[in-house]
């Protein structure tokens, strides 16, 4: 059995057939579904989905893509929901900076600062961390040992391959793997991959973003995690069910997600 550790059920693109979703995910081995907290405005949904499914768990998170949108009252109003198993996605992405030098830089200072009391929230109610970083490691990787995050951990969600966030490891921080690892141009995913610890492996899909191949340009769903545990697999020279085996007790060990 395979947890889809990172997967957006509350996205809009799977609200007319989310039960066929599920089912087909489940008959393919997905026994847990963790929808990650991106944008507020689809909170909810996901709760609702969490409470609808036992199958399903959310977190609470705010997308650096979506700070504006941050506050601590949607934090407060469902981090004790019995559901509710970790803090993000959040974290920096420094992919669509815009404007001049002076105002990208207060971009990442609103980013920063956003992803450091996401941090604090995470430390203050024990709930592990899902960490959104894209061209921005070394400054994430800084705040989150700075900040003490390894005090409650987390995941890399679509760990970006970048070799200086590999000792995060040893603060508790596991490594999230989607279908990036199907697709022809991951070299650099491909090659840093035997190097992560396998005991810090986990795998989601990101869905109903990162298709995997041979899919892409198709909606992804949970079901294709099936796809990158076999990529994983061949890759590391490891049987399929030593993958999913080895991954599943890695969500167990860092999420609260046994049946509710």
């Amino acid at each position: 059995m395979i947890v889809d550790t990172h997967i957006h059920l509350d996205d809009h693109r799977y609200k007319e057939d989310l039960d066929v979703v599920i089912q087909r995910a489940v008959e393919g081995g997905v026994e847990r579904f963790i929808i990650p907290g991106a944008d507020p405005d689809t909170l909810k949904r996901a709760v609702e989905i969490a409470e609808q499914y036992p199958e399903v768990f959310f977190a609470i998170g705010v997308h650096p893509y979506d700070i504006e949108k941050f506050s601590q009252e949607d934090f407060l109003q469902y981090i004790k929901h019995q559901k509710c198993v970790a803090i993000g996605e959040c974290g920096l992405d420094y992919f669509r900076l815009e404007g001049s030098d002076e105002e990208k830089e207060l971009e990442k200072q609103k980013q920063k600062k956003i992803f450091i009391e996401q941090i604090m929230i995470a430390k203050k109610y024990n709930k592990p961390l899902i960490v959104h970083i894209r061209d921005a490691s070394r400054d994430a990787k800084k705040i989150l040992m700075e900040s003490g995050a390894g005090e409650v951990g987390g995941v890399l969600h679509c760990y970006n391959a970048d070799e200086e966030l590999l000792s995060l490891s040893d603060e508790k921080f596991y490594f999230g793997v989607g279908g990036v690892v199907t697709f022809k141009n991951a070299k650099k995913l491909l090659n840093v991959l035997p190097k992560i610890p396998l005991e810090k492996l986990l795998i989601e899909t990101d869905g109903p973003y990162l298709t995997p191949t041979p899919h892409r340009g198709e909606r992804n769903e949970p079901f294709y995690c099936q796809l990158v545990v076999q990529k994983i697999a061949m890759i590391l020279g490891k049987s399929v069910k030593e993958i999913s085996t080895i991954a599943t007790q890695n969500t167990h060990n860092l999420f609260d997600i046994k049946s509710r």
